[in-house]
Formats: C-alpha cells, structure tokens, sequence
C-alpha cells in the first residue's frame, strides 16, 4: 500500500522525478506547482537544504520552460525557529522567481500560523518588485477566512482557496461540511470577481459546479482563474475541465518525506482515509 501511494500520489524521490511529471502533465495541458516535502525543521541548517531543493527547481523551471511554480510550507523555512530566519530564505525565493519568471505560492498549515503567514506574504508582495510574484493559500473551514481574504485582494495578492485538512476547534474553524462548502462558494465567488488571477482547489465536483455556475452568471472568462488539484487525484476530472477550456494546475509532491507526509494527513481528519482510498480505484 505504501509504495502503491507513494507512485499515485508523489511524484518520486528525487528532483528530476517531478520534473519528469512536470513536463508530462505540461504535455496535457496542465500546469504544476511543485512541492519537495517536508515540515517542522530542527535547524536553519535543514530548512536553508530544503530551499536549496526549491531554489533547484526554480533554475530547473526556467531553464526547461516549464508552466510550473514552487510552493513553500514555512515550518520547512524555519518558522518555528524564528521568523526573520523564514522571512530571509522565503524572500531569497522570491527573488529567484521573479528572475526565473515564475512564482511561490506560500502554503497555509494550522491555525496557529495562519496570522504569521499573512503577515509575511503581505510584507514580500509590498515590495514592488514581487506583486504578482508571491501569494498564499487560505482554507475556507477557517471563520475568519471571509475578512482575511478581503485584506488579501485590497492588496492585490494571488489566493488558492481550499477547504483546509488540518483538525481545528469548532471556534476557529466550522465543523459541519455543509457550512464549509457554503463558505467555499461564497468564497469562491469574491475571488472570481476580484480582478486577481486565483486558484480554486478542489476535487468536490458539486464545489466545480458552483464555481463553474458563478463563471457563467457573472459572464467570467474562464482563463482568468485555475482550477488546482493534488497530484494523481481526480484525472479524470482534470482532463475534463482542460477539455471544457479552463486552466488546471497540479499539486505535485515530491520527496523522502511522503510517508510522514500522509502519516499527517490520515491522522488529522480521518475523512482522508476514505478520500484516498476511494481515489487508489479512479483513474
């Protein structure tokens, strides 16, 4: 089973083996966003390794003409270690995009750096010459999402709305999924109509309906937002919605660390099990 997981749903070990599934899906008319695994470092010494990974990637990417971008957890930064450090090797990044002509997306984790990671974002897209360079990632089980997101556009910063994976008190984050997927669309629709090029994560097809419902209600031109999903999950759909003339683009993991990766995951909400097994059976 593991190694059953680890071929569907990571890209291999190595970088040149999501290079490899960069430029496949590039032959499908998809887009990437890549990620070398790994959370929670011990070190500066460890989380500058993982930027160098990243900072690989990003020479790879230009080098090789690749519609694909990175995407950064800043725990594997070194935010726990302290922020100037994350802020430091993130901005490095940045840089690098911007010379590479690509982009980073900073990924969103619990909600204990969810404050943090805003902050950081909106600092690195101020200076001028990273807007359009940098955005983040905001999950809509959060309550205070709806106000986040309003702050985020008034500065003009790229979002990829998900639902959230992490297990959060009903306080902070709603606990029914009919009341996420209600935040999801509402969401969803205050990004397709702010002028901001987004991405809308999901593999809920009642959630592609409702986004593609505002598309058409709103007469939003369909190349000017992405669909995003996780690697080796719904291809079925992804070569849909390419077939139908939106843009979709691939989260695509890669590493030594997939195991914990999806150790993680399962742990947090064992809906995932079920999610992840349902999609070992698709193709």
């Amino acid at each position: 089973m593991g190694r059953r997981m680890s071929s569907r749903f990571v890209a291999g070990m190595e970088v040149e083996d999501v290079l490899k599934a960069a430029r496949s899906l590039q032959a499908q008319g998809i887009a990437s966003t890549l990620d070398s695994l790994g959370e929670n470092v011990n070190t500066p010494e460890e989380a500058k390794r993982h930027a160098d990974i990243y900072h690989r990637l990003l020479d790879a990417i230009a080098s090789r003409q690749l519609k694909a971008n990175i995407s950064v957890k800043l725990t594997q930064m070194g935010m726990d270690l302290g922020h100037e450090l994350a802020r430091e090797i993130v901005s490095g990044l940045v840089d690098h995009a911007v010379a590479a002509k690509t982009f980073v997306r900073v990924d969103m984790e619990g909600s204990e750096y969810t404050q943090p990671t805003i902050d950081l974002v909106r600092n690195l897209h101020a200076i001028p010459a990273n807007r359009g360079s940098v955005g983040i990632v905001i999950q809509a089980y959060l309550r205070r999402s709806e106000q986040d997101i309003a702050g985020l556009l008034a500065d003009g910063i790229r979002i990829r709305l998900c639902k959230g994976a992490y297990k959060e008190p009903p306080s902070i984050a709603f606990p029914e999924k009919a009341d996420v997927d209600a935040n999801f669309v509402k969401l969803t629709e205050m990004l397709l109509t702010s002028g901001i090029y987004h991405g809308i994560a999901t593999h809920d097809e009642a959630m592609v309906e409702a986004t593609k419902r505002i598309v058409r209600e709103r007469g939003i031109e369909r190349k000017s937002f992405e669909f995003q999903m996780l690697y080796g999950v719904r291809r079925d759909l992804q070569r849909a919605l390419v077939a139908e003339g939106y843009n979709v683009r691939v989260y695509v993991p890669f590493g030594a660390e997939w195991y914990p990766y999806f150790m993680r995951r399962l742990a947090e909400r064992p809906a995932n099990v079920l999610f992840i097994a349902k999609n070992m059976l698709k193709k």
